[in-house]
């Protein structure tokens, strides 16, 4: 190789030649910009962080649909039905027995429902 073809392809300082600053200062740019791209393609291809950044995603927009649902319905619903639906839930919470009746018959029903089907 001759000497045009050495120095041919970098960069001059003024003098002819670059220092050994504006070498080490290209050097460590170039590992940033090398460092960036790394980390670049392992974010693209880490698809268990990516579905867990959706899932994150369409969790936190479903807990405001909810919050803005329920708000809208506390709003729209009239103090008086309020009342009865914090009453009924009083009366649950203190008997439980009808609960349970109630839950053992839904649970009858829908297992002879499914061996009625088998």
């Amino acid at each position: 190789m001759d000497e045009g073809a050495r120095t041919g392809g970098s960069p001059m300082s003024a003098q002819g030649e670059r220092s050994p600053e504006e070498i080490r200062a290209d050097i460590e740019a170039t590992r940033a910009e090398v460092g960036d791209t790394v980390e670049a393609l392992a974010e693209k291809t880490d698809v268990k962080g990516q579905t867990q950044q959706r899932v994150g995603e369409i969790k936190g927009r479903f807990d405001r649909t909810r919050e803005d649902l329920l708000s809208k319905a506390k709003s729209s619903t009239p103090q008086s039905a309020q009342q009865g639906s914090q009453q009924v839930v009083a009366k649950a919470k203190e008997n439980r027995t009808p609960l349970a009746i109630g839950g053992a018959v839904l649970l009858a029903f829908l297992i002879g429902r499914r061996t009625g089907r088998s």
